[in-house]
């Protein structure tokens, strides 16, 4: 993979995202959690949202985790929102309300893992790391024609990455493998390093099982996630009776299945229970 061409590629036709116009940690922060498997223009919105009522992490930290759930809504994966406040209160407690920019520092924050650290390093402060997401893993896969192991992805990331240009190449990268290098049907003919290629569409695809990349989700209807979400899209509003778990989760018939599933939102994080009643933490 020729790195001037996904650089020159990427100065051309990358995308003009809100977070790409900001070198604020916190900002970023916000960004990499909302933008974890959900789509960039539900993201949008929400995130000018979320930043308008807590621009830093120490006034995240101020507000309640049941502020930051209610403006979560839309997004799913609600954890990621208390994680999110955890973060902040942690920024404060233990960063003095900056967020720090070392990797083990990162990584020791609530919920972050290590692409979202190495995201934070990039395109916060610049540093030359490679982040590895389910696009960048794709890519890589493809262009050397094998399946990975998770060490070996990052490695091969890690190889490529070049010195001075991380934010860049890394946001090139991102958007290679979200536009053109994409899941099905990828536009080999408009890709910048088709030449390295080694699939080239021709054959199984490397990326099939290969470490980072994402595979089939499970059908969302019906199941147990469902019913979680409509839980906490319910306790947005107001606070919800045991005894009423099962309707407001779609299950009246399955009053066991709703009281397992309210323990797992309530274990998480995302509900408090008092004298038989659910209702967001404070």
């Amino acid at each position: 993979m020729n790195v001037a061409d996904v650089l020159r590629w990427g100065a051309e036709v990358r995308r003009d995202l809100p977070w790409r116009q900001t070198r604020d940690p916190w900002r970023i922060l916000v960004s990499e959690l909302m933008l974890q498997q959900t789509q960039v223009a539900r993201v949008i919105p929400k995130y000018h949202g979320f930043l308008d009522m807590f621009p830093t992490a120490s006034d995240c930290a101020e507000g309640s985790a049941a502020d930051v759930v209610k403006l979560w809504a839309g997004l799913g994966y609600n954890r990621r929102a208390i994680n999110l406040h955890r973060c902040a209160v942690q920024i404060v407690n233990d960063h003095g309300g900056s967020v720090p920019s070392t990797l083990p520092e990162l990584l020791s924050l609530a919920g972050i893992g290590p692409y979202t650290a190495r995201a934070v390093l990039a395109f916060a402060f610049e540093a030359d790391v490679a982040v590895v997401d389910t696009n960048v893993a794709r890519v890589l896969a493809r262009q050397a024609g094998t399946t990975f192991t998770a060490k070996e992805v990052q490695a091969c990331a890690d190889e490529r990455a070049p010195l001075g240009d991380g934010w860049a190449w890394n946001q090139s990268l991102l958007d290679l493998g979200a536009t053109v290098c994409t899941k099905r049907n990828p536009a080999c003919g408009e890709c910048p390093v088709a030449q390295t290629c080694q699939w080239r569409g021709d054959g199984p695809d490397p990326a099939v099982g290969s470490a980072g990349v994402s595979g089939k989700q499970s059908t969302f209807a019906g199941s147990d996630r469902q019913g979680r979400g409509r839980l906490v899209d319910k306790l947005r509003v107001e606070p919800v009776a045991e005894i009423d778990l099962a309707d407001v989760m779609g299950w009246p018939d399955e009053p066991d299945r709703a009281a397992r599933v309210a323990a797992g939102v309530i274990a998480d994080g995302l509900a408090v229970t008092q004298k038989g009643v659910l209702r967001l933490p404070s």
